[in-house]
């Protein structure tokens, strides 16, 4: 009788013991749904013409960018600075992550269909053929296999800096010297060599010998290429404020989910490239 009487009590003084972290009320939620949404609306007035449409879309997009780079300094600060994150929410993070990957996955699944779709069996108003006979590819060996090399590369750099990271149990003397020289070091070449890649489609989409109104091909061919580019994009930037955090001591051997993200993200995206150069370039372009 004594300890059903007393457990109110505990619960009452004490509240509920728990692993994991019950975050403060935040209007990013909200303002990220909405800015969300103007993106979605100015875009699809962009596509019909609309005067002012571009440039409603690109505020739009600046204001999406802001506002996640806002809730996201705010996850960092609870991380870093605040100690609220235990092991079990690191591990939900990562399987948060791991279905975000998941979700990409399906994404581009689906833009491969709508590729192999007209490929595989092309009409008869295009030619019968693939690709289509009034349209001059780009050559997969060009600036396409470079891109390639560059991808791989990257990825090669960024394990480095992660098997860096892993000797790295608590912070030490020699601590920021290592980082310095090792993880900074393979992170700021990741980082580069996904802007050369970047540089390198820029300046291939500037001299493509189509465009994207000339038909089924360019419109595959766009949206595969120019999607990834997105998603290399997000992920440079992603590496980029990785780079910065270890700079600011915030990575250690078992605390990295940060950059055990990006690096998850930055390899699907090397993975998907692969996939990218061989249907689209290899295959798809001869």
């Amino acid at each position: 009788m004594t300890l059903l009487a007393t457990a109110p009590q505990r619960l009452a003084f004490e509240g509920f013991k728990h692993k994991f972290h019950i975050v403060d009320p935040s209007p990013w939620p909200l303002f990220t749904a909405w800015s969300i949404f103007s993106l979605m609306a100015s875009t699809v007035t962009l596509f019909q013409g609309y005067p002012y449409s571009l440039e409603t879309t690109l505020y739009a997009l600046l204001s999406v960018c802001f506002i996640l780079g806002f809730w996201w300094r705010d996850v960092i600060r609870e991380s870093t600075y605040e100690n609220k994150h235990n092991v079990f929410i690191r591990r939900g993070l990562l399987l948060g992550m791991l279905l975000f990957i998941a979700s990409e996955v399906m994404f581009f699944l689906a833009f491969f269909w709508a590729f192999f779709h007209s490929s595989l069996v092309p009409a008869a108003a295009i030619g019968g053929v693939w690709p289509p006979v009034f349209i001059d590819t780009i050559s997969a060996y060009g600036l396409p296999a470079l891109n390639t090399v560059l991808l791989l590369l990257s990825s090669a750099t960024l394990t480095r800096a992660h098997h860096a990271l892993k000797g790295v149990t608590h912070y030490q003397r020699y601590y920021f010297r290592m980082l310095l020289v090792k993880v900074l070091t393979w992170l700021g070449l990741t980082v580069g060599l996904g802007v050369i890649f970047l540089a390198c489609q820029a300046f291939e989409y500037y001299y493509a010998p189509f465009l994207l109104s000339d038909g089924i091909y360019p419109s595959t061919f766009y949206l595969l290429t120019g999607l990834h580019g997105f998603h290399v994009t997000v992920g440079t930037i992603f590496l980029a404020v990785c780079f910065w955090r270890a700079l600011r001591l915030h990575f250690t051997a078992t605390k990295q989910v940060g950059l055990k993200s990006a690096i998850w993200y930055w390899h699907f995206v090397d993975a998907v490239w692969l996939i990218v150069f061989g249907a689209v370039y290899v295959w798809g372009g001869r």
